[in-house]
């Protein structure tokens, strides 16, 4: 089996590449936390931090393997690396490589992770993850005396990070598997995965976590435009997985709760606030209303990370507007005439009202979201 680091692998680029095959899924499955077949979002290798270059799937497994901070913040701000989670993750492990890799000097070195610590920060507002895996990995290393010793705190805490991270996923799974039906359609958006999370998945661990338990859906999976993470990332990530899926146009969605193919729905977050209205991806508050007006529960899984008890409500989170070419582009090619003016708001906000329940590693929380959130944040017991 060939070594996935071989230079036979790289493409033109220089990037390591492979065709998708089975064999050479399974030969990347060293993540003991991932999903089998399934190569890690993130990683630590040597000092370097690996990222699997999600703007490549399908057609192509290629990693990025940089210490760079620019490098990384880059492929953060550009989805190469994406999901909550995964860009949380990543931003840690970033910390760690620039202090790695940065200054002898204690107060240099103190002062190149903080100007790394805002460009990582920028790269994205709305994924509350970010900055809070950013400012815990330098909380972390706030109290070092020595350059040794802070380099060693922020490696460990972003390891720590990613293996919570891990853990809560799988937590996530179980307590929100038994709310789905024992089988029919189930219906997801955008990718909240193993590919979006450091393994396992959210929205996509409770239906791995549902499976495990004996029941047996059909993964109804939205394309998810503009950039498609339905169609290039869920789908891919679900078969690799056996799972049985069906991808369906954004617009034909409507037409399968009309004919009651979907007995849930169970998405991710990016920012859930105070009051329990949810930031996910563009089209997320259609599936929502859609969902209610059909009496079809619609379910929200994230870490609690993901929980921004600063934000009183959605109105207060940041929505990142991405390039207008993303919406009149597909792949590069135009679909829309020359100058045409687009928006492209990357996420929009579901108002708490149609949640059926918001599914954390802390619990099953439902309406009133505000005190059940609150109770969480305390440690309190959770009503499932």
């Amino acid at each position: 089996m060939p070594n996935p680091a071989d230079a036979s692998l790289k493409d033109a680029s220089g990037a390591r590449a492979f065709p998708i095959t089975a064999e050479r899924l399974k030969s990347l499955a060293n993540v003991e936390n991932l999903p089998e077949g399934l190569p890690a979002a993130v990683a630590w290798r040597d000092g370097q931090v690996r990222l699997l270059d999600q703007s490549r799937l399908p057609e192509a497994v290629v990693f990025i393997e940089s210490a760079d901070v620019d490098e990384i913040a880059d492929a953060i701000r550009t989805m190469r690396v994406r999901g909550a989670p995964a860009i949380g993750i990543a931003a840690a492990y970033a910390l760690a490589a620039a202090a790695e890799h940065g200054p002898e000097s204690m107060t240099a070195l103190r002062a190149h992770l903080d100007a790394a610590a805002a460009q990582l920060r920028a790269t994205r507002p709305t994924a509350v993850n970010l900055a809070w895996a950013i400012t815990r990995t330098l909380r972390a290393g706030a109290g070092a005396d020595t350059t040794a010793e802070l380099r060693s705190r922020l490696y460990q805490e972003a390891r720590a990070i990613h293996e919570e991270d891990v853990s809560a996923n799988r937590t996530i799974g179980a307590l929100g598997a038994p709310l789905l039906p024992a089988e029919g359609g189930v219906l997801t958006h955008c990718n909240a995965g193993a590919l979006a999370t450091g393994g396992y998945g959210t929205a996509l661990g409770v239906v791995r976590a549902a499976r495990e338990a004996g029941q047996r859906h059909t993964i109804f999976i939205g394309e998810s435009r503009p950039l498609l993470q339905g169609a290039r990332l869920t789908t891919w990530e679900l078969m690799v997985d056996g799972f049985d899926v069906r991808l369906v146009s954004d617009a034909a969605v409507a037409s399968l709760f009309a004919a009651g193919r979907i007995g849930a729905v169970v998405v991710g977050s990016d920012r859930i606030a105070a009051n329990g209205d949810v930031a996910n991806k563009i089209g997320t508050y259609g599936l929502a209303v859609l969902a209610q007006a059909h009496e079809v529960p619609f379910y929200v899984a994230a870490p609690w990370s993901s929980v921004d008890v600063a934000s009183a409500s959605g109105a207060a989170i940041p929505i990142e507007q991405r390039d207008p070419a993303e919406v009149t582009e597909l792949c590069g090619i135009a679909i829309a005439p020359a100058g045409v003016r687009a928006e492209n708001p990357a996420f929009d906000i579901t108002p708490s009202r149609l949640v059926s329940a918001i599914v954390t590693e802390r619990g099953v929380h439902r309406a009133p979201y505000g005190p059940a959130l609150r109770a969480a944040e305390k440690g309190e017991a959770v009503r499932v």
